[in-house]
C-alpha cells in the first residue's frame, strides 16, 4: 500500500469527511457519499465509514435526513459522523483532519477559505480532496504545501469536480485510446438544458469574480513556482481566435475561460518531468450556439470585465448575480428541475503519430475523437466526480503516485481505475472515431 493509506491513517475512525456539508454543493456531495456507502462502498472488505463535518449540528442533520430521504431511506443511521467545525478554528480542523483518512472540502471560494483546511490536513495526516476550479488557489498550495504533503505521505489533489476532471481525464482517456503518440488535443464542451433553463449557484460566480479580478498575481506565483517549460512535441497545436465559427458543431465557439487548460498543463508536465511520459498539447473550448448568444455573451462579458477592475464593480456584481449573468447565476442555485433537465458533453479531438513514426517529425499522421459526456455539471456530476476520486484515494492506493504532494487529477489517478468508476456512475469515457492512418 502507498503512504499515507496503509498504516498511518489505519487507526482513524473514518474514512470519508465532508466538510461544507450544508453547504449548496455540500449537500449534494452528502448524498452521492451516503449512496457509494450503501453500494460499491466496500473498502478491503469493511464498510465506508463517514461523517458530515461543519458549523451548525441543526443544519448537518438536515442535510443527512434530505440525503435520506432522497436515496428512499428511512434515516442514514447512527452510522454517520457528525462533527463541528469552523474554518476560521484551527483547532476544530485539525480535530476533524486526525479523524478521517480523506477531508472532502465543499467550502469556497477557496481563495479565502481554502488554505486552513489543506494546512490542518496536510499536518494532520488526511488526504484532501476540494472542487476547486481556482487556478491561482491550486497552484498556490502546490508551492506551499506540495513538499509537506510529500514528507506526510498525503495527498492534495485539487480540481476534483466538473472543474478539471472530465477535461483533465478525458486527456488521458484519449491518449490511451490512440495506437501510437498523441501530441495534441482539442476539447470542446457543450452544455444542453431542458425547458427549465441553466442554473448555477452565486458560489460559482463568487469565485470567477474574484479570479479574475486577481489574474496578476497568478503569474507572480508561477514565477514563483518556475515551472521547467514542457517541450513542445509534435506540430505546434494553433491557438484559435477569442471566437471562433466551428464547421464540426456548426456553432460558435469560445475559449473556455474555467481552470481545465491550466489544470491539463500541469498534470502533462507533471508526467513529462516524472515519468518520463509525451507531453500533450491541449486547447479548450465551449460551443455557445447561433450568432444571438454570441452577441449577448461579448455584451455581458465586456461588463463583467470592466466591472470586475474595481471594488465597486465586484460588489455590485457579487450582489446582484442574477442580473449580471442573464438570469443563469443565482443566490438559491438551480431548481430539481433545471438539473434534471442539463447535461454535458465534452469532445476531444485528437491528433498525433502512428507507431513507429517520430512525433519530432514530419506532420501528424492519425487522429482521434473521444467524448465524455455527463449529467448536470455544478451538481449531479461535480459529486459525483469527488466521490470517486476519493474511493480512488482509498482503494487504488498501490496505482498513487509512489509520494505524497499536492497534486492534479491527471497526475495523482492517471494509473486508477478512476475512469472505470466514472464510466459506472454516469460520467462515461468513450470512442466516438478511431484513427485512419
Amino acid at each position: 500500500m502507498a503512504a499515507g493509506s496503509g498504516t498511518k491513517t489505519a487507526g482513524r475512525l473514518y474514512d470519508i469527511v465532508v466538510f461544507g456539508a450544508s453547504g449548496f454543493t455540500g449537500q449534494f456531495v452528502v448524498e452521492e457519499v451516503a449512496r457509494a456507502a450503501a453500494g460499491e462502498g466496500q473498502l478491503c472488505g469493511g464498510r465506508l465509514r463517514w461523517a458530515v463535518a461543519g458549523r451548525s449540528r441543526e443544519k448537518l442533520r438536515a442535510v443527512l435526513e434530505r440525503a435520506a430521504e432522497r436515496l428512499g431511506k428511512a434515516a442514514l443511521g447512527e452510522e454517520v459522523g457528525v462533527l463541528l467545525c469552523d474554518v476560521g478554528d484551527a483547532g476544530s480542523l485539525a480535530t476533524m483532519a486526525r479523524q478521517t483518512r480523506v477531508v472532502l472540502n465543499c467550502v469556497g471560494p477557496y481563495r479565502f477559505f481554502g488554505e486552513p483546511v489543506v494546512e490542518a490536513c496536510v499536518e494532520n495526516g488526511a488526504s484532501c480532496i476540494d472542487i476547486s476550479g481556482e487556478p491561482q488557489f491550486l497552484e498556490g498550495m502546490y508551492l506551499k504545501y506540495n513538499e509537506k504533503a510529500a514528507e506526510k505521505g498525503v495527498y492534495v489533489v485539487g480540481s476534483c469536480g466538473f472543474d478539471s476532471i472530465p477535461a483533465d481525464m478525458g486527456v488521458l482517456y484519449t491518449r490511451d485510446q490512440l495506437k501510437g503518440t498523441l501530441t495534441a488535443v482539442e476539447s470542446f464542451l457543450s452544455v444542453k438544458s431542458g425547458p427549465e433553463g441553466l442554473g448555477v449557484h452565486d458560489g460559482t460566480w463568487k469565485s470567477a469574480v474574484y479570479g479574475l479580478a486577481d489574474e496578476d498575481s497568478l503569474k507572480k506565483l508561477r514565477k514563483q513556482i518556475g515551472y521547467a517549460p514542457v517541450p513542445v512535441v509534435g506540430a505546434k497545436l494553433k491557438k484559435r481566435g477569442f471566437v471562433f465559427y466551428s464547421p464540426e458543431f456548426k456553432e460558435y465557439c469560445l475559449a473556455f475561460m474555467g481552470s481545465d487548460g491550466s489544470v491539463v498543463k500541469r498534470t502533462q508536465r507533471y508526467l513529462y518531468s516524472e515519468l518520463q511520459q509525451t507531453p500533450v498539447q491541449y486547447g479548450a473550448y465551449v460551443t455557445l450556439g447561433g450568432l444571438g448568444s454570441v452577441i449577448k455573451l461579448m455584451f455581458m462579458g465586456m461588463l463583467f470585465l470592466l466591472l470586475v477592475k474595481f471594488n465597486f464593480g465586484r460588489k455590485l456584481l457579487t450582489k446582484y448575480p442574477k442580473f449580471f449573468s442573464g438570469g443563469y447565476f443565482t443566490k438559491e442555485g438551480p431548481t430539481q428541475k433545471q438539473m434534471d433537465g442539463t447535461s454535458f458533453t465534452m469532445t476531444f479531438f485528437g491528433e498525433g503519430y502512428s507507431e513507429g513514426q517520430d512525433p519530432q517529425t514530419g506532420k501528424p499522421n492519425v487522429k482521434i475523437c473521444t467524448e465524455v459526456k455527463g449529467p448536470e455539471p455544478g451538481y449531479i456530476a461535480t459529486p459525483i466526480a469527488m466521490v470517486q476520486a476519493a474511493l480512488s484515494l482509498l482503494e487504488d492506493a498501490a496505482s498513487l503516485p509512489k509520494k505524497g504532494g499536492v497534486y492534479s487529477p491527471g497526475a495523482a489517478f492517471s494509473k486508477t481505475k478512476l475512469i472505470d468508476r466514472l464510466n459506472k456512475r454516469g460520467v462515461e469515457f468513450s470512442v466516438i472515431s478511431k484513427p485512419e492512418v
